[in-house]
């Protein structure tokens, strides 16, 4: 029996933050209101100084934390290998970097971190001592362009594997399970000069439930006469690589790693005023969850902002609110 449980990360909320519509306590006491029973958080991004937060920042979480009754569930770090400009740091220096993150989480009632997409498997073992005495789980996220064909990625799942530690395992970010090309996407793209024609070729590697990325795979990296002769302009070309980045992966490539995920990334481009997300099927993912006994949350992660057309205002609050609702309602069906 499943026991998904819905989660919001405030990235999702990061243009309120930014710019001053919303502090930290309105944006939780937000999310609570509209469905959620977690909180994902970016310390870096709304919390001063951190890693190294004062104990009176972590008191005013806490009271956050108990006011609006959220779980803590997550701390979503990144590995700044480049805090200098003449060299990367060494292994005992991102080892430090991350044992920090480590004891914050510890401070803030949270108990699971996401490591952003390609941090080196190398970190693990070495920090696995700190996750035990601090009991904090640390999580690679998979990431489309970044995943599971990707030699990096594969190397961090093959390390959680063969330490078969609770406190390792893995964060699914679900666009990798795109099923149509993202249109906010595409309507910021033609608008910035992209050919309509480029979208046109990757909608239908979409519709043959393919995706760019896999079709770069199969020709070598090479592009195929068909997206050839989609690119117009030198625009075009320098803009398709991103089109990596959209991927269309079948459910059953979690099969395997089913028993080493820690979290889901709930990947957010357009909710629809129909319900459902544009271009994934949460439905049928929740589903397919539920039939794997997934016992955990779903995380929402809004990046359409970032897609927001010119004179067109953020929509954040208000996709939020449409994905815990549509969530909700998905859950309660499949799960009663």
């Amino acid at each position: 029996m499943s026991k998904i449980k819905t989660c919001v990360s405030l990235y999702s909320l990061q243009d309120e933050y930014l710019n001053k519509r919303m502090n930290l306590s309105e944006i939780m006491h937000y999310v609570k209101e509209k469905g959620a029973e977690g909180v994902e958080i970016l310390p870096d991004q709304m919390l001063k100084n951190a890693p190294d937060v004062s104990d009176e920042t972590v008191a005013e979480w806490n009271k956050l934390v108990e006011e609006t009754g959220l779980k803590p569930v997550i701390a979503d770090v990144f590995l700044n290998t480049n805090l200098y400009k003449n060299r990367t740091l060494t292994k005992r220096e991102c080892i430090d970097l991350l044992v920090k993150e480590i004891k914050q989480a510890a401070r803030l009632g949270i108990h699971l971190i996401r490591l952003v997409s390609m941090v080196p498997a190398w970190v693990v073992e070495p920090l696995l001592p700190y996750c035990e005495e601090y009991d904090v789980a640390i999580a690679i996220e998979i990431h489309a362009a970044m995943a599971f064909d990707v030699p990096e990625t594969m190397a961090f799942i093959n390390e959680v594997k063969r330490l078969n530690s609770k406190y390792a395992g893995l964060v699914i970010d679900t666009g990798i399970f795109c099923r149509k090309f993202p249109r906010v996407v595409r309507a910021y793209e033609t608008n910035n000069g992209t050919s309509s024609q480029v979208f046109d070729y990757i909608d239908t590697l979409f519709e043959k439930g393919t995706d760019l990325h896999r079709v770069l795979i199969e020709n070598d990296g090479k592009y195929p006469a068909e997206l050839e002769a989609a690119i117009q302009s030198e625009h075009d070309r320098m803009f398709v690589p991103l089109c990596d980045g959209y991927e269309n992966y079948d459910y059953s490539v979690l099969d395997e790693y089913m028993p080493y995920i820690k979290h889901f990334h709930f990947k957010m481009f357009e909710m629809t005023p129909e319900g459902p997300e544009y271009s994934m099927d949460y439905k049928g993912l929740l589903q397919y969850l539920h039939d794997h006994d997934y016992d955990g949350y779903v995380s929402t992660e809004y990046e359409g902002n970032r897609f927001t057309l010119p004179g067109h205002p953020m929509m954040e609050k208000q996709q939020v609110a449409m994905q815990l609702k549509y969530v909700n309602e998905c859950l309660k069906e499949i799960q009663g």
